[in-house]
């Protein structure tokens, strides 16, 4: 997913979706939860998720947030909405074995 922040927020938003990922730490399903800033355009940020099925991921967005960042509080700092891509992460480096169901 790219976002981008208001001009000049790009580290603001960063730092509200490094505390994102760091809730995200240990749930049930959530492989990797990396951000990303992009070094042309310091205000566009990249959150690379992949998680182990769509349910864990909708659990995780279903999940009542704790003393972290609130979706409301990200939004505020957007200057429009997100863009996602979704796709089918087939393995790699640093993810576990796939099952060969792709």
């Amino acid at each position: 997913m790219t976002m981008t922040a208001q001009p000049g927020r790009g580290a603001d938003l960063a730092e509200l979706l490094l505390r994102v990922a760091e809730s995200l730490r240990g749930f049930p399903g959530c492989e990797v939860y990396a951000i990303a800033r992009d070094t042309q355009d310091p205000d566009s940020v990249r959150v690379i998720e992949v998680w182990q099925d769509d349910a864990s991921a909708q659990a995780a967005l279903k999940a009542a947030p704790t003393d972290g960042p609130k979706p409301a509080d990200v939004m505020a700092l957007l200057a429009g909405p997100p863009q996602r891509t979704d796709l089918d992460v087939l393995g790699g480096a640093g993810l576990p074995p796939s099952d060969g169901s792709a």
